[in-house]
């Protein structure tokens, strides 16, 4: 019996092992899922837009749309989520531009759309960080004074820029605390806190950042859990923050009228006046 149970033991702590290796190979894959580049409209004739090619600070080749408006009253720089590209935007650029008076500005991290490379956390930062300076600098700003939009992953890549160089404004929408935080919550189970190489630590970085926040997070999100957002929202020490919770939103649901209103507001009391 003893035998059988050590038997057993060992082929249990082997596919342990085995499914940690798997998972470790596989890491890329299950957090950058980038839809194929032809599966979207890369055309968007209708949209006025430029495509915008520039080089992240190691070379690479990244892609996005700017979509300028006549007397923009403000910058915005959109970085979206892990399971989108610059091709499925079009509506929400337009949509950007025309509600909040504003430049808008869409990039796909390396490895995504028609960007070159492939994607980890380092290059996807310092990417988030060429778009910044592009933006200003287009749109004759100091990076400090662009506003900052980040859903779900970019939220944590908009953290980042706002806690490295300012931001008029920082929006987020569904993001983490941490990816580790989200990876460990869905695979408890495994030692994620010491595997994740892709950490995205927003709580410890949204401290660095003090000027007006707004966030957003629906209770029932099945992606990353409500207690993460509460928990990078109470890290902000922000004067100047709101968090608006709703209790039917999930991950990917589309935001009611009302919350662009919410930010319509916030923007106009923590910018205009």
């Amino acid at each position: 019996m003893r035998n059988r149970l050590r038997k057993i033991a060992t082929v249990l702590a082997t596919i342990y092992l085995g499914v940690l290796v798997l998972l470790m190979l596989l890491e890329t894959t299950l957090l950058y899922p980038a839809p194929p580049p032809t599966r979207g409209d890369w055309q968007a004739d209708w949209l006025d837009h430029e495509d915008v090619y520039f080089t992240s600070s190691d070379g690479t080749s990244l892609h996005g749309w700017y979509c300028p408006k006549v007397d923009a009253r403000r910058s915005i720089l959109f970085c979206h989520g892990n399971g989108e590209d610059v091709s499925n935007l079009a509506d929400e650029l337009d949509f950007l531009r025309r509600t909040y008076q504003a430049n808008v500005f869409a990039f796909d991290y390396r490895g995504y759309g028609h960007s070159q490379g492939r994607p980890k956390e380092a290059g996807i930062l310092a990417d988030g960080e060429a778009a910044q300076r592009w933006l200003a600098e287009r749109s004759g700003r100091e990076p400090g004074q662009i506003v900052l939009w980040g859903r779900s992953l970019g939220g944590a890549v908009a953290v980042h820029l706002a806690s490295q160089h300012g931001a008029a404004a920082l929006v987020l929408d569904r993001t983490f605390s941490s990816m580790v935080d989200v990876a460990a919550s869905h695979y408890p189970w495994l030692p994620i806190r010491w595997l994740l190489r892709n950490r995205y630590p927003s709580i410890d970085k949204l401290p660095r950042y003090t000027g007006p926040l707004i966030q957003f997070h629906g209770q029932p999100d099945e992606v990353v859990p409500y207690r993460f957002a509460q928990a990078l929202f109470a890290a902000s020490r922000s004067t100047n923050k709101q968090f608006i919770a709703s209790e039917s939103l999930t991950h990917n649901d589309p935001w009611p009228n009302e919350y662009y209103q919410r930010v319509q507001d916030f923007l106009r009391d923590a910018i205009d006046d």
